[in-house]
């Protein structure tokens, strides 16, 4: 953990390392309702947007397997703790938000062509079954995180958003809007989306709608576990501005060959991530990626607040 965060500005010297409670940042022209507009930049970071224009043209994909009796152990202590259905989920977006917390250049996205940062926001949508059932209705979640929470704060916003979807015949913000835009007729609805993607591409759309809208935010995260298959690579979205999309899948065992000829049965689990490699450079994203696997090795540091916060440029 010391050796990754020391390395932090060799890695992207664009980040600054400040206390956690930065001042607020004063809205200038050209920031969003969602994220404000990064003026200091490299100039090869400024021009990619450019030549690159479409994130699904510029998407990057990784998958990685992980270990996870040390998660597993983890989990187990949480719901001996209280903490009910505790599981992988919220574990992914413990260790997620930790990482943002020291890597902050991965909580950047693009739009209009510009590199804009969420700063302090981490957004994470997702989307949940009403019932586990196959005819179940299904909609999508929005939570916000900060850069300090722990594994007990993650849960407790998450399950607070979960339960109150579940409850019952609840339409969220996104399924009233859903239902709204259906009664357009299609060619006035083509337009209608239209006008929508010109008011984003300018940072002119309300707030209220960049809000519920579930192709806004830092993350999209789905489980293709709990269906009991191996994850996707989900593709991204050109609407909207989220740069990452985090697919798990299902858990397994694996022999592997000991050191003495024995062998031992490990369990996995196996995720996939597509990123917008436009948001920061590879080396950077590397480094994300990296650190977000020690804390499945240990776990327990997501207990504690981050001794130091690093914030993005401006």
């Amino acid at each position: 953990m010391e050796d990754n965060n020391s390395q932090i500005q060799q890695i992207q010297p664009e980040a600054q390392s400040v206390p956690a409670k930065a001042p607020k940042r004063k809205r200038r022209i050209g920031d969003r309702s969602d994220g404000y507009r990064l003026r200091s930049l490299q100039p090869m970071s400024k021009v990619s947007p450019y030549i690159m224009p479409n994130r699904s043209g510029a998407s990057v994909y990784f998958h990685e397997s992980i270990e996870i009796t040390e998660a597993e152990n983890y989990i187990r202590k949480k719901r001996n703790q209280g903490l009910k259905g505790f599981g992988l989920m919220h574990l992914l977006l413990a260790a997620y938000v930790r990482v943002i917390s020291q890597r902050p250049a991965a909580n950047r996205f693009i739009s209009g062509q510009r590199i804009y940062s969420h700063a302090d926001d981490i957004i994470v949508c997702l989307t949940i079954k009403r019932d586990m059932t196959l005819d179940a209705e299904e909609t999508i979640v929005k939570v916000h995180f900060s850069p300090d929470d722990t594994a007990d704060d993650v849960y407790a916003k998450l399950q607070k958003l979960i339960d109150e979807n579940r409850e019952v015949n609840p339409d969220s913000n996104f399924d009233s809007t859903a239902k709204i835009f259906n009664y357009i007729p299609g060619l006035m609805l083509k337009n209608a989306i239209w006008f929508l993607k010109v008011l984003d591409y300018f940072g002119l759309m309300p707030k209220f709608l960049v809000e519920i809208s579930p192709f806004h935010g830092s993350m999209f995260i789905t489980s293709m576990g709990s269906l009991g298959i191996p994850p996707v690579y989900h593709h991204l979205y050109d609407f909207g501005n989220i740069p990452v999309f985090l697919s798990f899948g299902a858990k397994y065992k694996q022999l592997e060959l000991k050191p003495d000829g024995t062998t031992a049965q490990r369990k996995y689990i196996d995720y996939n991530i597509v990123c917008d490699e436009r948001i920061c450079d590879g080396f950077y994203l590397a480094s994300s990626f990296k650190l977000f696997k020690t804390y499945f090795r240990n776990p327990h540091v997501l207990d504690e607040k981050p001794e130091t916060i690093l914030h993005d440029v401006d």
